[in-house]
């Protein structure tokens, strides 16, 4: 398509597609016009941060919300909440001194109006979508700077009830944390931490499909809350360093519980040291249909868990268990 320099960034130009505001009666039956008009999008390939900033409020003006959501959750890799959110409050944001004719908008209170209904709806986004981004004990200073301003400049607004909430949900769980409580959430393991998914002595006596069940649950409670920027390569390949250790708390989680399904179905198989080699291979036999049950539920993440300790080096060594698995 090509690419379009302008002061600051570098921008392709892509088709995109929206309806005619025609109602389907008002056209003749055998009509044959095509009711959806093609147009062009101006999309960011790069730019300086002041530039990505700006491109903010202009694809809201656009309707382009994608650029909002993208940018949202890709902005670590080049830049910190505190810059973009300096950025945005205090250049783009202060309403004293509108900056309307920087992003293209007539300087008027019309225009002061436009600006600030932008400025509301990108910062809803950013407190909806990436809310752990102001999570930063025991000051929140990004979330108290967002707060005042909302306070000052767009007071009762529904964004700022959305900061101010979420402050509150931040403290209680501090305050429940340094009272010895753990916050009822399953992304704050670590992976240091075991998930309590033990081997029970009479763990055949439990049905195949509950047990797929019960797994499928533990999975999809962790799969639900998952941030889809925590998968971006540019977070997840930091998470080994030191001071990177909070990084993709919610894919942390899922690796953990993945992990202690393996180490279960290993500790069922193995923990009784003098099983008789029939009772052992009946245990191998239970995983494989727990692992069929999962297959058919489409947990697939529980299904390769289990699939991992079975092909592990501690039990596919075990050739006279294997020999009396029914084929």
């Amino acid at each position: 398509q090509g690419s379009n320099r302008r002061d600051g960034d570098v921008a392709g130009m892509d088709k995109g597609a929206r309806w005619l505001e025609v109602e389907g009666d008002q056209l003749p039956p055998e009509h044959t016009v095509n009711q959806c008009e093609t147009f062009k999008i101006r999309t960011i390939k790069a730019g300086t941060l002041e530039k990505l900033v700006e491109n903010l409020l202009t694809a809201f003006g656009d309707n382009d919300f994608t650029y909002i959501s993208i940018f949202l959750s890709t902005y670590r890799a080049f830049a910190t909440k505190k810059e973009v959110l300096e950025l945005l409050l205090e250049r783009y944001g202060n309403l004293e001194t509108s900056a309307c004719e920087e992003v293209g908008i007539e300087n008027s209170p019309e225009g002061n109006t436009v600006l600030k209904i932008a400025i509301a709806s990108i910062l809803r986004a950013w407190l909806d979508q990436c809310s752990e981004d102001f999570r930063e004990t025991p000051d929140y200073p990004c979330l108290l700077k967002l707060l005042d301003y909302l306070k000052k400049n767009m007071p009762g607004s529904d964004p700022e009830r959305r900061a101010q909430n979420l402050l509150e949900q931040f403290q209680n769980e501090e305050i429940e944390n340094d009272a010895g409580f753990l916050v009822a959430s399953p992304c704050n393991q670590t992976d240091e931490e075991e998930v309590e998914l033990t081997a029970p002595e009479d763990f055949s006596y439990f049905q195949d499909d509950l047990v797929a069940e019960q797994l499928t649950y533990m999975d999809a409670t962790l799969f639900k809350k998952v941030v889809p920027y925590h998968c971006l390569g540019s977070i997840w390949s930091r998470r080994d360093k030191e001071e990177y250790k909070h990084l993709a708390p919610t894919i942390r989680a899922t690796i953990t519980q993945f992990n202690a399904v393996t180490r279960c179905v290993i500790s069922t198989i193995l923990k009784i040291k003098d099983l008789k080699i029939q009772q052992r291979a009946k245990i191998v036999e239970k995983w494989i249909h727990v692992a069929h049950e999962c297959r058919i539920l489409k947990n697939f993440s529980s299904l390769r868990a289990i699939l991992s300790a079975l092909q592990s080096n501690s039990i596919y060594r075990l050739k006279t268990t294997w020999a009396c698995v029914p084929k």
